[in-house]
């Protein structure tokens, strides 16, 4: 599942891109996919990194990449093992929400990027996880330990605070927000209930088939209930026009 619009950056043979909190390595593989590009995946929990070198390892015996290179590292986001200015494009997805001291953060993603290149951050959209909370109190706990609910104005404005100018925005995954209210409604660690097991099949089936008509309802409904807010930002570059 990729949240971030790549086809809205200027990447560029031999750039070097950040993918902070990899997870499993989904942005990290499209990165990599990219011509001539080094896509660099850190992320501070061993079994994600581990899946993640699964799945480079496997884009590279097909040849499903752009002939550039891969690299892994444990790393925590508030004490980046990087020099200033190391990189072409930084990616933080879905990991800003689990982080206490954001602030640090935030600073760190920055410090890291090059001027005038792109740092795109996404977090969990503000009314889809603010239901989430209200249906259960496990909620925040069970899904990796959520700490807060953005607004994205506020985070916004925090980032622009730290250094970067937003020049785009736009709403992603809507059809799993229903997903994670139905989670939500029966224990968001229970996935032996039928309605949660057929939706988590259809998501998948989703994922690895991407069929016209859900992308279509996906893009429809994404100004409605999207998952995620994803927005891009430049280290002093252009201002934000939506």
């Amino acid at each position: 599942m990729i949240t971030v619009d790549f086809s809205r950056l200027d990447i560029r043979p031999g750039d070097r891109v950040l993918d902070m909190g990899c997870g499993p390595g989904r942005h990290t593989c499209a990165a990599y996919e990219l011509e001539k590009v080094t896509a660099v995946g850190a992320d501070i929990n061993p079994d994600d990194l581990a899946e993640a070198r699964n799945r480079l390892e496997y884009h590279h015996r097909l040849g499903a990449h752009g002939g550039g290179s891969w690299a892994l590292t444990a790393a925590d986001v508030t004490r980046l093992p990087f020099p200033t200015d190391a990189f072409d494009l930084v990616i933080c997805s879905e990991v800003l929400e689990h982080i206490p001291d954001h602030d640090t953060a935030m600073a760190e993603l920055i410090r890291v990027l090059k001027p005038g290149k792109n740092l795109v951050v996404s977090v969990p959209r503000y009314l889809p996880e603010r239901i989430c909370w209200a249906l259960s109190d496990e909620y925040f706990n069970a899904n990796q330990g959520h700490v807060r609910i953005y607004r994205k104005k506020a985070l916004i404005a925090q980032l622009r605070d730290k250094g970067v100018v937003p020049w785009a925005c736009h709403f992603a995954h809507s059809i799993h927000s229903p997903y994670w209210w139905l989670k939500c409604l029966v224990g968001p660690t229970r996935d032996d209930v039928l309605p949660v097991r057929l939706y988590h099949r259809f998501l998948t089936w989703d994922i690895m088939k991407k069929p016209r008509l859900t992308q279509f309802i996906d893009r429809l409904l994404n100004p409605l209930i999207g998952k995620s807010v994803v927005i891009y930002l430049k280290k002093n570059g252009k201002m934000f026009t939506s």
